[in-house]
């Protein structure tokens, strides 16, 4: 398979501008003709809503593609740069180029945004690319292989389902560029398989997004902020707030805030809600619900096995070393910390893993600034969260261990670009003074002129 792609790659096909643009504009229409399919498939697999689908699935993979078709001329443009006195008469430009095959490892919470989006930036920069879906979203994974073939360039866009044996076999080929979606250890598998091939990777991964809420904030609104992040996709999302951190009397009254937008949401009983999702499969569901018991239960606590289905979740009197806040939570589950103040919740982020997110909620510039500079994450969001997705212009990736590498909009671009350096030197004057014998003479003009 990757021979035939490299093949077709080397024949110059992925980089003319127009088949870029037909296939960006048949990923728009691969969305919008089929969105039926995939709402009902991403609803097969995770309970999700027609429009929390539509939103944060198929809305947002066409965007990017309409983006980045409209974009494409403008990126792909070489952009010149100055020359030095002792390299003229010359030229100097950057000029991009497509890297080759690139293989896109999706994940199973978000299977449609997570696979199809890194396949768009990866096809704006002109390369072939090989998608794995999740085999944890199958009924997604499904519709992908059907769908794909039959709008996508089958000779340089190819599908590959399956499980753990496909994903391993993959990982052995000398891809170009591997991008890959899921967790830490998983991540660490992909990056040492890359290594043998000296491909170079990125990695979006996860961790704990912590949430400040100071006192100032305007606490409604900060309480229906932070339920429609953490919840959404029944807290299944990689930049979902993870835990909050804050002071006792804030607490307390955001506590019933947060109960409140529960209900107003997804009513007094979530489980019969058309707008609430269920959790991926009875192992996740399994390692989810036993972190219920990290703390008091003051909203949700209810979970069926059968259905999938953990309620809402709020837990108070969390203790950093509880269960709950030894990793990612990745579920409907949200702990309230204790932070004193702004310091103490700093200095509590620092001492975890860099993260993924960092939200702070406040009305005050300085405790704003101060956030910014001193919590490093992969991306940051003041007073909402989770909504600079929908910022084509912004990256998206981690950094430390929450992620290698960034892509969306132009960071897609460039991430699977090569941005070549090159230099065209006139004929004349060829001056005497680079070329052997070095004379003291030579020397001393070439100190001044450098």
């Amino acid at each position: 398979m990757i021979d035939n792609m490299k093949t077709v790659f080397d024949s110059g096909r992925t980089r003319d501008l127009a088949w870029r643009r037909a296939q960006l504009e048949a990923v728009e229409r691969l969305m919008a003709e089929c969105e039926g399919e995939f709402m009902a498939a991403l609803a097969a697999d995770l309970g999700k809503p027609p429009m929390e689908s539509y939103t944060t699935e198929i809305s947002y993979v066409s965007g990017e593609a309409a983006y980045c078709r409209k974009k494409l001329s403008r990126w792909t443009k070489s952009k010149r740069v100055s020359t030095p006195l002792v390299g003229q008469p010359g030229t100097s430009w950057i000029q991009p180029e497509p890297l080759g095959v690139v293989l896109v490892i999706g994940a199973w919470n978000y299977p449609v945004q997570l696979t199809l989006a890194g396949m768009v930036a990866a096809i704006t920069a002109g390369n072939c690319v090989v998608i794995k879906p999740s085999e944890l979203a199958p009924a997604t994974s499904a519709l992908l292989a059907r769908r794909v073939p039959k709008y996508l360039d089958p000779e340089c866009i190819n599908i590959v389902t399956g499980g753990v044996a496909e994903t391993s076999a993959l990982l052995e080929l000398p891809f170009d560029h591997i991008l890959y979606t899921g967790g830490g250890n998983v991540g660490r598998i992909v990056m040492a398989a890359a290594a043998k091939n000296l491909t170079p990777v990125t990695l979006e991964l996860g961790g704990k997004s912590p949430c400040v809420v100071l006192p100032d904030a305007n606490l409604e609104a900060t309480a229906r902020r932070i339920v429609w992040g953490k919840f959404t996709n029944a807290g299944q999302t990689c930049t979902a707030p993870d835990y909050i951190l804050t002071d006792a009397d804030t607490e307390a009254k955001l506590v019933p805030l947060i109960k409140k937008s529960i209900d107003d949401m997804f009513g007094s009983d979530p489980q019969q809600s058309d707008s609430y999702g269920r959790i991926i499969n009875s192992r996740h569901f399994d390692r989810v619900s036993q972190l219920i018991g990290s703390g008091t239960v003051v909203a949700g606590g209810q979970t069926d096995a059968g259905d999938k289905y953990i309620a809402p979740t709020v837990l108070t009197g969390v203790s950093p070393e509880s269960p709950v806040m030894q990793e990612e939570i990745f579920g409907p589950i949200l702990p309230i910390v204790r932070a004193d103040d702004l310091d103490e919740a700093i200095a509590a982020i620092r001492k975890r893993d860099k993260p993924l997110s960092a939200y702070l909620f406040t009305r005050d510039k300085q405790a704003e600034t101060r956030f910014l500079n001193d919590v490093s994450c992969g991306s940051a969001c003041i007073n909402d969260v989770m909504m600079f997705a929908a910022v084509h212009e912004l990256p998206f990736g981690g950094v430390g261990p929450s992620g290698m590498g960034a892509y969306s909009g132009k960071r897609g671009f460039d991430t699977f670009s090569h941005m070549k350096a090159v230099m065209k030197r006139g004929w004349w004057p060829d001056l005497d003074i680079r070329f052997a014998p070095y004379t003291e003479k030579k020397f001393k003009l070439l100190r001044k002129i450098r």
